[in-house]
Order: C-alpha cells, then sequence, then structure tokens
C-alpha cells in the first residue's frame, strides 16, 4: 500500500484549501440544508469544518494501522483485500461531480474509504461478533452523508455495495478462513495490538451531536 500517496494528495489539497477556502465556502452553503438532528455547536461552520478535515486526514491513519495489524496478527488474507480496495478509493476513485476539486474530493473519497470500513464490520459483526476493523466511523458518516446530500450519497454508497459483495460474500463466513479469523479474535494476544488504532471521534476532536429531531 502507499500511505505516503495518500498523505501527500491529502497534504497538497490541504494548501489549496488554505489558498481557497474551497471547501469552507461549500460548507457554508450546505448549512441552511443540515438535519436538524446534527447540532455542530456555537460555531458551526468552523467546527464543521475542521469535522471534514479531519474526517478526510483519518484516511492514511486507518489504513496505516490496520496494515500493521495485518502484518503482526497473521490477518493478511482477512485485510488487506479490504485495505487495497480502499486505497483505490481514495487514489482512483469513481467518476465525481466536475466541481469537486481538492479537498471536497478527497471529502467524497474519505466517505467511500469510511463507509466501506463500516459496511465490512458489519458484516463481521452480524456473523462473528466482532468488527474486522474496530473503528467506530458511523456517526461521522452519518453526518457526511448528510453534507454531500442523499442523491450523491446514495451513488457512493452503491460503489461500496458492490466492493463489499466482493471482498466479504455470504460464502465467506462459512469458509475456512472466517473461521481462521474466530480463532484469531478470540486469542487476547490479538487485543493489544489494537490499543494504538486511531479512534476517528477522539481524533477529531469535534463536538458534533445527535439529538432527536424536534
Amino acid at each position: 500500500m502507499n500511505i505516503a500517496a495518500l498523505r501527500e494528495r491529502i497534504r497538497v489539497a490541504e494548501q489549496q484549501e488554505q489558498q481557497q477556502g474551497s471547501l469552507r465556502k461549500w460548507l457554508g452553503g450546505q448549512m441552511e440544508h443540515l438535519h436538524p438532528a446534527i447540532e455542530p455547536g456555537s460555531d458551526p461552520l468552523d467546527t464543521l469544518h475542521r469535522f471534514a478535515e479531519g474526517y478526510i486526514a483519518e484516511v492514511p491513519d486507518t489504513l496505516e494501522a490496520a496494515q500493521a495489524v495485518a502484518e503482526s496478527a497473521n490477518m493478511r488474507t482477512q485485510l488487506l483485500p479490504v485495505l487495497k480496495v480502499a486505497e483505490a478509493f481514495f487514489l482512483q476513485p469513481p467518476d465525481l461531480p466536475a466541481d469537486h476539486q481538492g479537498m471536497l474530493a478527497l471529502l467524497d473519497e474519505a466517505y467511500l474509504v469510511h463507509r466501506l470500513v463500516e459496511e465490512i464490520n458489519d458484516r463481521y459483526i452480524a456473523h462473528g461478533g466482532e468488527p474486522l476493523l474496530p473503528l467506530d466511523t458511523t456517526r461521522a458518516n452519518v453526518i457526511v452523508h448528510q453534507l454531500l446530500g442523499d442523491a450523491f450519497a446514495n451513488q457512493l454508497d452503491m460503489a461500496v455495495d458492490t466492493a463489499v459483495e466482493g471482498l466479504a460474500p455470504e460464502s465467506l463466513f462459512s469458509s475456512k478462513d472466517f473461521a481462521d479469523f474466530r480463532q484469531i479474535i478470540a486469542q487476547r494476544g490479538r487485543i493489544a495490538l489494537w490499543q494504538n488504532w486511531p479512534c476517528l471521534s477522539r481524533q477529531l476532536g469535534v463536538e458534533i451531536r445527535l439529538r432527536e429531531a424536534s
């Protein structure tokens, strides 16, 4: 995996954002459409901007940590195909709107990566009782989905669904590979390997609370 290329792509986009502020301007245009359940605090635009940048910046850290665990815990068979698809989503994404450039394009691509992690985890939890990648992205993904809008975000979700069908088909969960994975997660030594795993909400450090819509 080319983690350096992921970080370099983000670095270049961040420089463009500092000069042009395109993502911040776009987020400003989304403010009036925010669902009432999303509560970004007293300075909504600044909070959402920091949230979006953190959501994007988390991608290479997530994939790097997962790669290290795969190498250390005899989980290459399960993890590396997922990580390669996630990397491709970020470096070679499906067609995006022409006006999505710089950090906004990376927000689309980060959504693909984080949704892939979420869907893979959901399948493993349903069949094995523990996520393959112990990172809870659900709340962050709901917020980004709403920012991107249902029509476009649903298109990205379809790309994720197609990838997941290839990576975690139902047949996987009756296979020897999955039985071996269940044995691995039962070993207490594996728990220590996840202690340095980046926590999405903690790393973002942004107070975005979901409350019941009035």
